[in-house]
């Protein structure tokens, strides 16, 4: 174990990183490139202070590790709280690793307001990394809401044509959510005297109160993971983005909602939890099956791939409440394989598009002929959305259905169709796209992959075969935590059934 504040140092590090960008004077194209270098060397030097975080994480421990906590608003029991247990250190990882691949995507592809484009990515970056760190309520809040506001800039000043209505439909979406939140959150500070999340896991809310706090949770978290039918900010807001605000907002932001249930609403509100678990099978089964044949029909690559992304994240859902270890195991699994796959297909749109300057799908075909090393990136995170074994999409979706098949057939069955049009959109893509003849004369001189590309899937392409080939690398570390999770949650469960029995 190490005495340094690990964790406060991976969240405010690219803050600095910030700072020296911000303190940087010259012509236009030296301010640019010294951004791009600072930005860059400052989020790989995040990603290694996080693999310290992993190396001193003790994978047989379901506590709360390397904890940080300092008194931050005296007079009230709020403080600065940091730690990490087994489900929230993947998630530190994931947040440090999608973001110098990110930076190294926006070279050549952003060239305008490059200063201040790297420092909204930094800003991003700590924002994200301090919500899955925060052991706080008001500290959570604090991150939580913060991710807004450096993607806002991002999608409304570097997007596409709708830049600016694609990013006021995501800001007010997942604000308005959240004004429910912060009232729960101040309703749970008056009935538990405290904001320390461990605290309140074990904490007992009054039955009648957990309902009315769980839909307030509810509220915001679905929209950010985003279930149907408040999903419809995501496909605006990636169409519009730049490539890397796609890749970041796919990768980490959506896995916020699920992240939020995980340590709210399936925690803090066992009786709630079940009692709506119904609600949210139904919306999840909706989510997988309505939007995989929305995808179907799509024209843009960006849509496509948005709309598999709501549906992957249905997938998530299921997992989670069904309360059961493959499930939960599997729906956190198959949140970090879709950060890195989506991630890494998003991408792929981004290096047709920098050449093309156009994302419809009827635009391209015969890519092969022209782009060989592109084509089999493309092919292995394709297969990998479809849920190929041996990649990192098979091991979540069929942990998420071992564990919902326990709970309810049905489910499982209706999830399992998900399998079936999510191979059939993104194969379709993909034949569209690679295959047949090069018809057009401006595809006849495309260019396949340069260095610094094939620096940015490398990366992507071993983490998305490692997670498929060997899962325990993955998984281990989570085991504990999930099952403190899951034996915390069938406690309450049993002690509101001893009340509801002892009342009759």
């Amino acid at each position: 174990m190490t005495d340094w504040p690990l964790l406060s140092l991976t969240t405010f590090l690219p803050l600095v990183g910030a700072l020296f960008i911000l303190a940087i004077r010259g012509e236009p194209q030296v301010v640019a490139r010294n951004a791009r270098n600072v930005a860059l060397l400052t989020s790989v030097a995040t990603f290694i202070v996080s693999l310290f975080v992993l190396g001193n994480f003790d994978a047989a421990s379901a506590e709360m590790q390397l904890k940080e906590s300092t008194t931050w608003l005296p007079g009230t029991n709020i403080a600065y709280t940091m730690g990490v247990d087994g489900i929230s250190v993947w998630f530190v990882l994931l947040s440090t690793f999608l973001t110098p691949i990110c930076i190294l995507s926006s070279i050549g592809a952003v060239e305008t307001r490059v200063k201040e484009y790297m420092v909204s990515f930094l800003v991003l970056e700590t924002m994200m990394v301090g919500m899955f760190c925060a052991l706080d309520m008001v500290l959570f809040y604090v991150f939580f809401e913060g991710v807004l506001i450096p993607m806002f800039i991002i999608i409304g000043v570097w997007g596409g044509a709708r830049r600016v209505y694609a990013a006021f439909k995501f800001f007010l979406y997942t604000l308005a959510g959240s004004v429910l939140m912060l009232i729960a959150l101040l309703a749970m500070y008056f009935q538990a005297d405290t904001t320390d999340i461990p605290t309140l896991m074990a904490h007992s809310f009054p039955q009648g109160m957990q309902l009315w706090l769980w839909l307030a949770f509810f509220a915001s978290f679905a929209v950010k993971v985003p279930m149907w039918p408040v999903h419809t900010w995501l496909p605006d807001a990636h169409v519009e983005a730049p490539t890397a605000g796609s890749v970041i907002l796919a990768g980490v932001l959506l896995k916020m909602g699920a992240y939020g249930f995980l340590r709210f609403s399936v925690p803090m509100f066992p009786f709630a939890s079940e009692y709506f678990t119904p609600l949210v099978y139904t919306l999840s089964i909706v989510a997988v099956i309505y939007t995989s044949l929305v995808a179907l029909v799509q024209e843009d690559m960006k849509k496509l791939i948005a709309y598999s992304s709501v549906a992957h994240m249905g997938f998530v859902t299921i997992g989670i409440f069904s309360m059961t270890p493959q499930g939960v195991e599997g729906a956190i699994f198959q949140m970090l394989s879709h950060g890195v796959v989506s991630g890494a297909l998003f991408l792929c749109v981004g290096v047709v598009y920098d050449r093309m300057h156009t994302r419809e799908i009827s635009r391209y075909g015969g890519l092969a002929q022209r782009m060989p090393k592109y084509a089999l990136v493309f092919m292995i995170m394709t297969m990998a959305s479809v849920g190929l074994p041996g990649t990192s999409g098979f091991v979540g979706e069929f942990l998420v259905l071992l564990g919902v098949f326990q709970v309810n057939t049905w489910v499982a069955l209706f999830a399992a169709t998900g399998l079936v049009l999510g191979a059939a959109y993104m194969l379709y893509l993909y034949r569209r796209v690679v295959f047949g003849k090069i018809t057009r004369d401006d595809l006849k001189a495309i260019l396949d992959l340069s260095p610094r590309e094939v620096a940015m899937f490398a990366p992507l392409i071993a983490i998305v075969i490692w997670m498929g080939v060997y899962p325990p690398t993955f998984l281990d570390p989570m085991h504990a935590s999930v099952a403190k999770l899951i034996d915390n949650f069938e406690l309450a469960r049993a002690a509101a059934d001893g009340l509801s029995v002892a009342a009759r």
